[in-house]
């Protein structure tokens, strides 16, 4: 998932020169060394045969291997729905344990993060708003393609854009494929699929924002990195996926995830 051309900032790319190749012919080898090694390697592949059937026990060696994209963003994305309910149960827990204590300053400092969770994107937004969707170019625009395809396909920055472009409107909450976005979110290119918080999810990717309807089309409209995908979408030779909607009521959930922050450690405060 890198950045594409035409109207879209260019990213570096590397030498067009490239060296080219020599036809090189295989050399002939004497036939009498091939008549003496036919046997040897026929009879190391009956020995290899022999070892990986007593290994494998009648089951395949390589159990669990993914050919389908979409079934490994959903296996990947169900392990962490388990993941995320566990620590819901034991966020809750510890909210139960924290309440039961009657110190003093422990219940001010209750009050003070009860305070905070709103503007954090802890509490569910409801209210007017807008959806962009995002997807890559249609496949038979792909298939016919004989240049760089990065121009048809959704890019990580291509997110990122949207998602500044919406809070520079007034955006009060923000998601992407339902997700709730913080200050923490990550948004990183993973293949074909966009990691957020760790979970991949595949194109289309559905942008919504809880915000003045106005501002939001507004921000959008003046934003020099979405203006320019959208002339993207529009080009017949791109055709990469834009569509907006305005939305009565858009419901963006109270960020679920991890609150820790994850961050490096140098080696020599490890051993102190």
């Amino acid at each position: 998932m890198t950045g594409g051309s035409h109207a879209r900032p260019p990213e570096p790319s590397g030498s067009e020169d490239a060296p080219s190749r020599l036809f090189r012919r295989t050399p002939h080898r004497p036939r009498g060394r091939w008549r003496l090694g036919t046997p040897l390697v026929i009879a190391l592949c009956g020995a290899l045969f022999v070892v990986s059937a007593a290994n494998s026990g009648g089951t395949d060696l390589r159990p669990g291997r993914y050919t389908d994209l979409a079934a490994l963003v959903k296996d990947e994305a169900d392990e962490t729905a388990e993941l995320k309910e566990r620590v819901a149960d034991l966020n809750a827990e510890v909210d139960s344990l924290s309440r039961s204590i009657s110190d003093r300053d422990v219940k001010r400092y209750q009050h003070k993060v009860a305070e905070l969770e709103d503007p954090a994107g802890m509490v569910e937004r409801i209210g007017p708003g807008v959806t962009v969707t995002l997807s890559d170019a249609p496949e038979d625009v792909i298939n016919s393609t004989t240049g760089d395809i990065d121009p048809l396909l959704v890019h990580q920055q291509d997110i990122q854009a949207v998602v500044n472009a919406l809070w520079t409107g007034g955006a009060t909450a923000v998601t992407i494929a339902g997700q709730r976005i913080v200050s923490t979110t990550g948004i990183r290119c993973e293949g074909n699929s966009v990691q957020l918080q760790g979970v991949p999810y595949p194109q289309p990717y559905v942008i919504q924002a809880v915000g003045p309807q106005s501002g939001l089309l507004m921000a959008l409209e003046e934003d020099g990195y979405v203006s320019a995908y959208r002339e993207d979408a529009e080009d017949p030779e791109i055709s990469v996926g834009w569509e907006l909607e305005l939305e009565d009521e858009v419901r963006a959930p109270g960020f679920d995830g991890l609150r820790d922050l994850n961050y490096a450690v140098p080696l020599a405060a490890q051993g102190s």
